[in-house]
């Protein structure tokens, strides 16, 4: 048995799935209805049994709700972070319907280590607001090569109107009280998450190189709705709207 063996047979990979979850629900509540539009979007442009691109994939969160809802889709899960990346090879261990990389979105030259050239659809959510406008803009046009013609790219994140900040002001404090309100009943926030995973016999190792490679927490942009559209199409992709949106967070729809 090998040491991945080992750890598969000894880590309850859902509990950690479900710890996560909980974790990035404290942020955003309506986190599983984003995932339930985007699926929805998914078959409505390119069907039930797709090939998805599951970007900067994290634990495979994505990838489990596609399965879950399209047993004949494939996935790939490409992401840079060790820990959570174990999380993703302990819960699909086994299923051949998926394919974990590592690779960092920041280096042109990561379309290269994906075992296919093109995709029905390049998925991801609350995960590109870890980068800068010029590193997100070059990322849109290398997407705008894996996707399929009449595939598509969808982004749920952060995309911040600056010409609203009143409004903004008064959803942030809302948000940030309600978040404040469910810490008191003992939820996890980002920062303690990641203090029971360094804990963890197993995923200590992968968190401690996680720090390593991005310290606490990454600082990039949420620009606009307009930009993330704009840049877009000017990359490639002919179409480009909201198809959901949060006070805070948008659901962007591509299409090649």
């Amino acid at each position: 048995m090998t040491d991945a063996d080992t750890r598969t047979a000894t880590t309850d990979w859902q509990a950690w799935q479900e710890s996560w979850d909980r974790q990035q629900e404290w942020y955003m509540p309506d986190r599983e209805e984003r995932f339930r539009i985007m699926l929805d979007m998914v078959e409505a442009v390119v069907g039930t049994a797709p090939r998805v691109l599951d970007l900067a994939c994290g634990t495979g969160t994505i990838t489990a709700r596609l399965l879950a809802r399209f047993p004949d889709a494939t996935s790939t899960g490409v992401d840079l972070d060790p820990a959570l990346l174990a999380i993703a090879e302990g819960t699909f261990a086994g299923d051949d319907r998926v394919a974990l990389v590592t690779a960092d979105l920041k280096d042109p030259d990561w379309p290269a280590r994906l075992p296919h050239d093109t995709y029905d659809a390049v998925l991801t959510a609350t995960a590109l607001h870890w980068l800068h406008q010029e590193p997100l803009a070059e990322l849109y046009g290398r997407l705008a090569g894996l996707v399929r013609d009449g595939g598509v790219f969808m982004n749920a994140d952060h995309m911040i109107d600056e010409t609203t900040p009143r409004i903004n002001a008064a959803e942030r404090a809302q948000r940030h009280a309600r978040m404040e309100q469910a810490r008191r009943t003992g939820v996890l926030g980002w920062t303690e998450w990641w203090q029971l995973a360094a804990q963890d016999p197993v995923l200590a190792g992968p968190t401690a190189r996680r720090h390593e490679i991005y310290g606490d927490h990454a600082d990039g942009d949420t620009p606009s709705v307009q930009w993330h559209a704009r840049v877009l199409r000017e990359k490639g992709f002919g179409e480009a709207r909201p198809v959901w949106c949060s006070p805070s967070d948008t659901l962007l729809l591509a299409m090649k």
